[in-house]
């Protein structure tokens, strides 16, 4: 195992030296994350010429979600044998220049194949980068700030997604004065690709064999990878409180792409005028910006609240409270209940994420790192894509029902209970 650079103590924020740098291109890529998905949300859902539905938004929720699983098999893998600096170098840097592609396909009105098979090139590239910088994280950091490190980073990420998302709403404002949609939208997507070339540059400041593998490590090649998927399930196997924390990290993330989606139909087809889908926009960012305040506030809460109390019981008392939100949703949909649903569940999802990405990372070998992760990944995402899909099968097109947060508080209280199952811990 590497020396780990910062020191076994608990420490401040600020102490957590070079995995500053770590951070710096996890936030600069996902907040550009964050600029490119509202210009094609703008795209597909919210340009007064095409019509959104949940089965439309469904659709493109798994367009951008599907290809993390797709690569799933190979990027374990790839994160074991190779260095994962130059991954994260040039996975950056060839999104940059698919970005520029994808600019190309929109200019052109395109909706169809070609649209999709770009997409889905441009987010399996991030699989990639955001399965590498997890894995990373604790070559940097000591086991006891590993809870606070990725309160940190993952928080931050998500914020710099929403942020993104803001800034691309507002240039896109600037540049429907200067063009038409579609030109504006893919205007947005080319300065969206400069955000990915700065995160590549940016990976360029670590050492080439600081983010690991191992050294002496020998890993399979990149096409065996479907054997290395089923060895890092036969490790998780064998550790069975790290796949549960994986499970319900699943659980919570498909349940919260399902409320999203909602969100987002409500927006666009009731809560606004469905002729202005600018004000729906707007609306929708508002209540991701909600959203990201209290998923800020469960990061900031977690570190110091999981130093007094067991993570596991913190983790299924986070998953209760997540469950709590729904149900009153559940019979008063309106602006105000969104919002603080939004708010409720991110503050409660993102104290469970933290928390348990904290215990998969402690009780993963550096070797099998890259293969858990990516394990990991393919789960988590494959929830995700699930949970879109079938709220598009419960969800009307005004977007107001019952069935779909009545289900989702139902299934965050069956994970609380599983994590309460001591049997797992082992």
């Amino acid at each position: 195992m590497a020396k780990l650079t910062a020191p076994s103590r608990p420490e401040w924020l600020p102490h957590f030296g070079r995995f500053w740098r770590l951070i710096a291109i996890r936030w600069m890529g996902q907040g550009t994350d964050g600029l490119y998905q509202s210009a094609l949300a703008a795209f597909l859902l919210f340009s007064p010429e095409r019509a959104a539905s949940a089965q439309s938004a469904a659709i493109a929720f798994a367009v951008v979600l599907l290809p993390y699983s797709i690569v799933g098999p190979i990027v374990g893998t790839v994160l074991d044998k190779y260095s994962r600096r130059q991954i994260l170098l040039y996975a950056n840097s060839l999104r940059a220049l698919t970005l520029i592609f994808v600019a190309c396909v929109l200019l052109l009105g395109n909706t169809g194949a070609l649209l999709t098979l770009t997409v889905l090139i441009s987010f399996g590239l991030n699989r990639l980068i955001l399965a590498g910088l997890s894995a990373a994280t604790p070559r940097l950091v000591s086991e006891s700030n590993l809870i606070g490190a990725n309160a940190l980073s993952v928080t931050g990420g998500t914020l710099a997604i929403v942020l993104g998302g803001g800034l691309g709403v507002g240039l896109r404002k600037i540049f429907n004065l200067l063009a038409s949609s579609d030109q504006a939208d893919a205007l947005l997507v080319a300065v969206a690709s400069l955000g990915y070339l700065a995160a590549a540059l940016l990976a360029l400041r670590m050492r080439l064999d600081e983010l690991g593998p191992e050294p002496h490590q020998v890993a399979p090649a990149w096409y065996e990878g479907f054997n290395e998927m089923r060895e890092g399930f036969r490790y998780l196997r064998e550790r069975q409180t790290s796949l549960v924390a994986i499970l319900v990290v699943a659980i919570q993330r498909g349940g919260l792409t399902a409320l999203t989606l909602m969100a987002l139909i409500l927006e666009r087809n009731t809560f606004n005028d469905a002729g202005n889908p600018d004000a729906g926009l707007g609306g929708f960012a508002l209540a991701l910006v909600v959203s990201g305040i209290g998923i800020t506030l469960g990061a900031v809460i977690t570190p110091p609240v999981t130093r007094v109390i067991d993570r596991f019981i913190w983790s299924r008392c986070a998953m209760t409270a997540a469950a709590i939100a729904p149900l009153f949703f559940a019979f008063a949909q309106n602006k105000i209940t969104l919002l603080i649903m939004g708010f409720c569940t991110g503050m409660a999802g993102q104290a469970v994420k933290v928390t348990n990405d904290a215990i998969v990372q402690q009780r993963t070998n550096d070797i099998f790192r890259g293969r858990v992760f990516a394990v990991y990944d393919v789960l988590v995402n494959g929830a995700i894509v699930s949970g879109a899909l079938l709220c598009a099968l419960f969800l009307p097109t005004s977007g107001l029902t019952s069935v779909v947060p009545l289900g989702i508080a139902a299934a965050y209280l069956g994970a609380a209970a599983l994590l309460m199952n001591k049997r797992v811990f082992r």
